[in-house]
């Protein structure tokens, strides 16, 4: 069984930045890839970004390329995902999730954390 943790969620201005931060425990040796999706109100959860367990592969969502960057630590058993030029349509809960194999849009993760809420006021 795997943990995920999430952190770093808030409420920040259009244009701002924000960094979640989410860290896994437990069976961490067979984690492969780990990612971020986020579900706005009334919407279905979407993919948002994904990353490799050697951060060789990395993938992102085509509404947050070149506005948000995945990263992790494997040391820290941390994966990271640095939002900048925030916007109001990013607002949602951002979930964290592991899975062992390379996570992209269509795959279902194993593993979920609890969700950290960002709100971007306009």
């Amino acid at each position: 069984q795997v943990q995920l943790v999430e952190s770093g969620g808030g409420l920040v201005q259009a244009g701002g930045s924000l960094t979640l931060s989410c860290t896994a425990s437990g069976r961490t040796f067979t984690i492969y890839g780990m990612g971020w999706f986020r579900q706005a109100p009334g919407k279905e959860r979407e993919f948002v970004a994904s990353i490799s367990w050697s951060g060789g592969r990395i993938y992102y969502a085509d509404s947050v390329k070149g506005r948000f960057t995945i990263s992790r630590n494997n040391a820290k058993n941390t994966v990271y995902l640095q939002m900048n030029s925030l916007k109001s349509e990013d607002t949602a809960v951002y979930y964290c999730a592991a899975h062992p194999g390379i996570i992209v849009v269509v795959t279902t993760p194993d593993y979920w954390g609890q969700g950290t809420q960002v709100t971007v006021s306009s």
